[in-house]
């Protein structure tokens, strides 16, 4: 769990503070010097300060002083006087007057403790403590929240002698408000409202792990909804344009970095290019090789330090390349717009040069051929839809899928205004039992109806120029035959290591999917893999230890393939296979055929992009 506390410095002297409530006058402070104990503490603040205005006698309640600007910092104040509870709250408020009084009492009663993401049994995921409160605290409050609950019947808040809870069901999780009993429960089911709308702007789903895995953005968040546990005035807009402004400096950092790291590993492929032909230059002259100086006194042969340099380069018959010249002294042009990707096209020449082949079975054919596959540049028209799915499998490598989780959504995108009172007609010729889920400001009638989505009040507009997602849906299923694309691997021991088979075979007719990339990692120290057949092409990266299968398309007229190679290792080496690929149709098939005005049902010009992606593909 994340635990984060948020609170102000606690300024009040507690000896100045006793002295304060032994000469109050008219009625302000205690009652008489005898009503607090003796505690000689002038370093202790807050939560301690209190606990020295403790009563002798349990009939004495404690009584603070009034609130007096040139005594005591507002926030100091109100500290102590929530800790305090009861009469050492309401008294000294009772003793302001007028404007003073209004102040302080709303002060009081708008306190937000804590807000919480929890499990339905409890468990924290997410907390941010907007007072100063202990991490065994907050647990035991949020494990108590859900044996307070009346399952017979709907509530939005449950309260216990000190605190009051105020939640919202998320699917398998809460979110939880954790306020003071004096606070406007009107004004806490508006902040649980917002702190409901902003989970799902930074987790896709709300599940637990995704929840964790976003903890960091969701803190942010919530920080900007409440400071030192009041409401702020925010809408969601201003949050996300809060949370997400971009650091110009930190994007030119990284793109100094990057450069200076390919930099940095062709040096190093150079020098070590430079060291194995010397060393073999003196084994051809019958010489002994140079030494090279080790740590201290200590030396080490050139050919045990070429061979170490170069262990995971691939050697070649090549004649030797002419090393690079010296780069001149000057000004960088690391970050010259439009070079990136003639740096990344000499990089690979320089690794060809240098012993990283690429090979490929069909030798009329390149590798870069591969990569050619992309949607054509889409001309969005003033109502434009982008049609997003993301796919999430796991297989086990004798067959059976263990998990397929499929997310889908619609988002809108509307750049001229006129456009703005619209109806999107939606086509769903799903027959594998998709979750269907619209916005809030979507008229789920009219949806169920007419497969219309247009907004409950039809007199608003769309945002204009913002992405806003109108339709979501999801798939969750163990049925193999929703597989979109099988793989079968069958390594199998033979006298030499192991012989390994590969095949893949597309179950979707309809899907067509391009840039295919399946993923077998290999033993590391045995070398390259030697390939008997294959259908397309591979690479082999030798510095990760893995063998790339690369397939242009895969569609209905190519729809199965396989691939064979032999390579030293054990059948536990080959897993798990990873895949990934992009699709211009989506799984589902969902679409959007129409776009008509609210106003005559007359039809409007629209583009539409669709994407199917791999958010996580294995086979273990």
């Amino acid at each position: 769990m994340l635990n984060a506390t948020s609170g102000s410095e606690s300024f009040i002297n507690c000896k100045r503070f006793r002295n304060l409530n032994e000469g109050a006058e008219d009625g302000e402070g205690t009652e008489a010097s005898g009503s607090t104990q003796e505690v000689e503490a002038p370093g202790l603040h807050g939560t301690a300060c209190v606990a020295a205005l403790r009563p002798v006698s349990p009939l004495t309640a404690p009584r603070l002083p009034a609130f007096d600007p040139r005594r005591f910092r507002l926030e100091t104040w109100l500290e102590a006087a929530i800790l305090a509870g009861g009469e050492a709250a309401g008294a000294p408020v009772r003793g302001a007057a007028g404007s003073e009084r209004r102040r302080l009492t709303t002060a009081l009663t708008m306190v937000l403790l804590a807000a919480a993401v929890c499990t339905k049994a409890g468990k924290a995921i997410v907390s941010r403590q907007f007072v100063e409160m202990t991490r065994t605290r907050i647990e035991g409050l949020l494990a108590a929240f859900p044996k307070l609950m009346n399952t017979g019947k709907q509530h939005t808040f449950v309260e216990t002698e000190s605190v009051r809870y105020v939640y919202q069901p998320m699917e398998k999780l809460y979110m939880v408000l954790i306020t003071t009993k004096n606070s406007n429960i009107l004004e806490d089911l508006e902040t649980l409202r917002l702190f409901s709308r902003v989970i799902p702007e930074y987790c896709r789903a709300l599940e637990e792990n995704e929840i964790s895995e976003h903890c960091f953005d969701l803190i942010f968040a919530f920080d900007e909804i409440v400071a030192l546990g009041y409401r702020e005035n925010v809408n969601l807009a201003q949050i996300r344009t809060f949370t997400e402004m971009d650091s110009h400096e930190e994007k030119v950092f990284r793109a100094v970095r990057e450069t200076q790291e390919r930099e940095a590993k062709a040096e190093m492929r150079r020098k070590a290019k430079e060291l194995q032909q010397a060393r073999r230059d003196a084994e051809r002259q019958g010489k002994k090789a140079p030494g090279f100086g080790g740590f201290g006194s200590s030396t080490v042969s050139g050919s045990s330090t070429a061979a170490m340099i170069t262990e995971t380069i691939i050697e070649t018959d090549k004649p030797k390349v002419a090393p690079a010249p010296a780069r001149p002294s000057g000004p960088s042009k690391a970050l010259k717009l439009g070079a990136k990707g003639k740096e990344v096209d000499n990089f690979v020449d320089k690794l060809k040069s240098e012993g990283e082949t690429i090979m490929s079975s069909n030798m009329g054919k390149r590798t870069s051929d591969a990569t050619k596959v992309h949607a054509p540049p889409i001309n969005m028209e003033s109502v434009h839809m982008k049609i997003e799915e993301k796919i999430t499998l796991t297989c086990g490598r004798d067959g059976g899928l263990q998990n397929m989780e499929l997310h889908g959504m619609i988002m809108l995108r509307i750049s001229d205004d006129k456009f703005g009172r619209i109806r999107l007609h939606v086509e769903n010729e799903d027959k594998k039992g998709v979750q269907l889920q619209t916005h809030p400001n979507v008229d789920k009638k009219l949806f169920t109806a007419e497969s219309l989505i247009g907004l409950k009040n039809p007199e608003k507009s769309f945002p204009v120029n913002s992405d806003v997602g109108v339709l979501k849906w999801r798939l969750q299923t163990t049925e193999e035959s929703f597989i979109p694309l099988t793989i079968n691997c069958w390594p199998s021991e033979s006298g030499n290591g192991c012989d390994v088979n590969i095949e893949y075979e597309l179950q979707e007719d309809n899907l067509e999917l391009n840039d295919v990339i399946i993923t077998i990692p290999l033993p590391s120290g045995v070398g390259a893999p030697v390939i008997g057949e294959i259908d397309g092409e591979y690479r082999h990266d030798s510095r990760r230890n893995t063998l790339e299968w690369c397939l242009p398309v895969i569609d209905a007229k190519n729809k199965s393939g396989s691939l064979e190679f032999s390579i030293a290792g054990q059948p536990n080496d080959f897993f798990p296979v990873q895949v990934s690929f992009v699709s211009k149709k989506n799984y589902c098939n969902i679409q959007v055929t129409k776009v008509t005005q609210v106003d005559g049902n007359s039809p409007v010009r629209f583009s539409t992009e669709t994407t199917f992606l791999v958010d996580k593909y294995e086979i273990l």
